[in-house]
Formats: C-alpha cells, sequence, structure tokens
C-alpha cells in the first residue's frame, strides 16, 4: 500500500505565502511523476502544477505560473509546493497525487495514489 500525506497547509492573507509538503511512502511502486491538484468549494478538482521525475520537469497551470514553484527530492520522496503571491481565488483544499503511469501530467489519468489533502484559505 502506498500513502501519501500532504501537510503546511493554513490561512494567509492575500500577497502572502504558504509551503506545502508532500510524502509519498509505503510499498515500491514506478513513481514517473507527483502532481499537485486543488478543489474549491463548488469546484470541480483542477491541476495546478507536476514534476516528472525523469529530467526534473515541472508543469503548472497558466493560474499558478510564475507564483508557485514546484520542487522535489530523492526522485519521488517527496515533493513541495511554495506557493507566493496568494490569491483568494487560490483558496482550495490542496491534493498531492503520485503517477505510477505515464504522462501528460496535467490530468488525473496518470495519478493512483491521492493524499487527504491540506486546506488553503486566502484571505482578502
Amino acid at each position: 500500500q502506498v500513502e501519501v500525506v500532504e501537510s503546511g497547509g493554513g490561512s494567509v492573507q492575500a500577497g502572502g505565502s504558504l509551503r506545502l509538503s508532500c510524502t509519498a511512502s509505503g510499498r515500491a511502486f514506478s513513481n514517473y511523476a507527483m502532481g499537485w491538484f486543488r478543489q474549491a468549494p463548488g469546484k470541480e478538482r483542477e491541476f495546478v502544477g507536476a514534476i516528472r521525475w525523469s529530467g526534473g520537469v515541472t508543469y503548472y497551470a497558466d493560474s499558478v505560473k510564475d507564483r508557485f514553484t514546484i520542487s522535489g527530492i530523492n526522485a519521488g520522496s517527496a515533493i513541495y509546493l511554495q506557493m507566493n503571491s496568494l490569491k483568494p481565488e487560490d483558496t482550495a483544499v490542496y491534493h498531492c497525487a503520485a503517477a505510477p503511469f505515464r504522462g501528460p501530467y496535467y490530468q488525473e489519468g496518470p495519478y493512483r495514489y491521492w493524499g487527504q489533502g491540506t486546506q488553503v484559505t486566502v484571505s482578502s
């Protein structure tokens, strides 16, 4: 069994920063990428960003590009999401996921292992 756990959520004022962390542990699996998705109340879950371990390539949604940065260590043991210049529209539950299948990593298809999520609230 693979366990994915997020941490680091919280409340912040607009313009502030937060850093989310995510770890994947448990039985070994082919870990091609890890990503972040978010779901705001009343909305569908959407892609935020991802990192592909082969080559360290990162992908971002247009809405967060130039504000959020994904980094990772140890080819799959942990990833981080540095969120700067936060806006009220970034308020959501942020989920981390691990992909045992090949991409595209901006879609949910390759991801099989999901965390429970961590709440991020940005006030104006």
